[in-house]
């Protein structure tokens, strides 16, 4: 077995055994609802191999798109094997991914890998933009495209002026306090400010078609109600004590069940003997 071993590494250092499995497109992007063509190769080393085709999406489930050299059945009307690649038909933002081209013959195995990118223009973003927040608070603006590929990445606009990624580095934005991700598309604010009152859109362009963005939304920003705050305190304090007469004015009035009755003397007795042992 070890001169085996050997043996396989002599032939590798000579050259006289390659072996090789490649491809020269190893990264393909195809507009949506044209055909792919996924080249692969392999040497004549290899006579007469087992070839499979693989597709791992951008979720990570994998299936077989060619099994012993022979179409799956979800693929069989849609691809043509021939002996340097694989031809997908009409591909769809679905078939965006990863594509494993195997090749083996007896213990012999080598394998190619090709990024296929399915091109779909951006479509309206999604925007996430809250009409009223409080000063001080967390806010964070949403913004997604969920046709966009490859993924869109965001621009944020603020009363139509573009917001930069990093505001610290311009003069007119150094008094800005906000996180933007232009990836996942976020507009975060930790601690809004009545400055950051205004009318926000987002922006998503990937490269392919034109760009497309969202209707501009009004985010008001206000200070905490301490007014409101207080008067609803006051009115629960009102509204507990009104039931609070009413049931004494009932228990006085016998309007209350027997069983009731005894059971709010007694809870009354606990606090009277309560407040005394104060």
């Amino acid at each position: 077995m070890i001169l085996r071993y050997f043996f396989y590494l002599f032939l590798s250092a000579t050259a006289t055994w390659a072996f090789s499995v490649s491809t020269s497109t190893p990264s393909l992007s195809v507009p949506e609802y044209q055909g792919a063509d996924l080249k692969c190769s392999y040497s004549a080393d290899f006579g007469t191999p087992r070839v499979e085709w693989k597709f791992k999406d951008l979720q990570g489930s994998q299936v077989f798109v060619v099994f012993d050299n022979n179409p799956t059945e979800n693929y069989k009307n849609r691809v043509q094997l021939y002996k340097d690649g694989l031809m997908l038909k009409q591909v769809t933002r679905r078939d965006t991914g990863e594509y494993f081209c195997e090749v083996s013959s007896g213990s012999i195995y080598g394998s190619a890998v090709i990024n296929l990118t399915v091109e779909v223009p951006p479509s309206v973003p999604i925007c996430g933009v809250p009409s009223s927040v409080t000063t001080g608070s967390y806010v964070v603006l949403t913004c997604h495209d969920p046709d966009g590929s490859p993924p869109s990445t965001y621009k944020w606009f603020k009363d139509e002026a573009l917001l930069p990624e990093n505001p610290n580095m311009f003069q007119d934005f150094k008094n800005f306090s906000y996180i933007l991700n232009p990836k996942e598309g976020t507009l975060a604010f930790p601690s809004v400010t009545k400055a950051d009152t205004g009318r926000y859109y987002c922006m998503a362009s990937n490269g392919i078609g034109p760009v497309q963005s969202c209707a501009a939304q009004m985010m008001a920003v206000r200070d905490v109600n301490v007014g409101a705050i207080v008067g609803g305190v006051l009115v629960a304090l009102l509204l507990v004590l009104l039931l609070g007469l009413g049931l004494w004015f009932a228990f006085q009035k016998g309007y209350l069940s027997s069983e009731f009755s005894r059971y709010l003397h007694s809870a009354l007795s606990c606090m009277h003997e309560y407040v005394d042992i104060c």
